[in-house]
């Protein structure tokens, strides 16, 4: 049904309900970002389900991979069926088992439940980056897309601040029921307000069908491998930063008051970032901003490793860390959308987010072997600031300009 609908409105009547309803559904993303870490220490304390600190970690982990599973699985789906419906049947999945969730009789349940739940919500991120991708004007994607991503910190921001007062007095499963709910509502607008995508409805037409293996074969063996590689250093720093950053702020002899004050600081840096890199992506090009970003961000993550005395000084540098850090990993993306054609971008924005997803794992496990070793600081800013190098390194090797693909034998 997704291809018989009216194809998004031309540029000069284009309205803006694909822009609000793709941040919504990034936001979503933000909120299951934050919801399992707002309820653990209820669950924990008072061992809700059967849960011991073993299964939480296994619910924390399993509800990621799904999440991994469900970005690269859904490229081929969004490519062939659309982005409307895959979208639309995405958040309703995500919804439905984060209501089961609510209601879960066991901590197996719940676990399963989660992981399930990941699936459809990793296929969120990937298919509203393509849509945006391909809604946006011409020649400015690029900010289409970081504006986009701004939904994920405000959902993040806004369910840790639900959540000081859902868990008192609700307890921990209304988070979960409004996270379902919030997703339940969004979708019959979706459905009556989303059109499709152009560029998909023009591939349609043409009659192009797509194998997920193309995006590694040929010149674009080469593209992909340098995404991949990006991405996977993207989110291992977004989320092992995110994690460990007020416990490795302890260690260097910051208060813990401190510690959470800077982590807000470096997602307000995130928010920044994204309003800024979009623009100057448009207007310099994808991949000198992009190498730019990750450059950056890691000379600011090695200063971090440097105490400094005074507190203004910090907290300048963790919000600059912020600006550059988050936002490189939206550029991946940005670049991603700009190098593939559009019969095959969906596949590759769904394999650079479920190998970004893997990053997602790492960054707060290898975190944590650090924490657990004693060496977090300064060593945890040097592997971040790692990270940063080979993703630059990586995409020194991907061409700036969309790959051209080898004519047919």
């Amino acid at each position: 049904m997704s291809t018989t609908r009216p194809a998004a409105a031309p540029s000069g009547r284009r309205t803006s309900w694909p822009v609000l309803l793709c941040w919504l559904a990034v936001a979503l993303d933000g909120y299951d970002l934050v919801v399992l870490g707002a309820v653990i220490p209820t669950l924990a304390e008072t061992q809700a389900l059967g849960f011991t600190p073993a299964s939480l970690t296994t619910a924390a982990t399993l509800g990621l991979v799904g999440v991994g599973i469900g970005a690269v699985s859904v490229g081929p789906l969004t490519d062939r069926y659309g982005r409307r419906i895959t979208l639309i049947s995405s958040i309703a999945l995500f919804s439905v088992l984060t209501l089961a969730v609510a209601v879960a009789p066991s901590a197996e349940v719940f676990i399963v439940l989660r992981f399930l739940a990941g699936l459809g919500l990793g296929a969120c991120l990937p298919t509203a980056l393509t849509f945006m991708s391909e809604h946006a004007p011409q020649g400015r994607s690029g900010s289409a897309m970081t504006r986009m991503m701004t939904g994920y910190h405000v959902g993040a921001v806004l369910t840790a601040l639900l959540a000081m007062w859902v868990i008192p007095n609700w307890g921990w499963e209304a988070m979960f029921v409004i996270g379902g709910v919030a997703g339940l509502l969004v979708v019959p607008v979706m459905w009556v307000k989303l059109p499709e995508s152009d560029a998909f409805l023009a591939a349609e037409r043409s009659r192009e069908r797509v194998r997920s293996s193309e995006v590694v074969r040929g010149r674009f063996l080469l593209v992909s491998a340098g995404i991949w590689a990006a991405s996977f250093c993207g989110l291992l720093l977004v989320y092992g930063l995110n994690t460990w950053l007020p416990v490795i702020m302890g260690e260097a002899g910051y208060s813990l008051d401190a510690g959470l004050g800077l982590l807000l600081t470096l997602n307000v840096g995130a928010v920044i970032g994204l309003i800024v890199a979009g623009a100057i992506a448009d207007a310099r090009g994808n991949k000198p901003t992009v190498l730019l970003w990750f450059a950056v961000a890691g000379v600011l993550l090695a200063l971090l490793s440097i105490k400094m005395q005074s507190t203004v000084l910090v907290y300048a540098a963790v919000l600059f860390a912020g600006i550059f850090v988050f936002s490189a990993q939206v550029l991946v993306y940005a670049f991603t959308s700009h190098l593939y054609p559009a019969r095959i971008r969906g596949t590759a924005l769904g394999m650079a987010a479920g190998v970004g997803r893997i990053g997602a794992i790492v960054g707060p496990f290898l975190g944590g072997a650090l924490v657990t070793a004693g060496v977090a600081y300064p060593w945890g800013f040097y592997v971040f600031a790692a990270a940063a190098a080979v993703a630059f390194l990586a995409l020194l090797a991907v061409p700036a300009h969309p790959v051209e693909e080898e004519p047919a034998v």
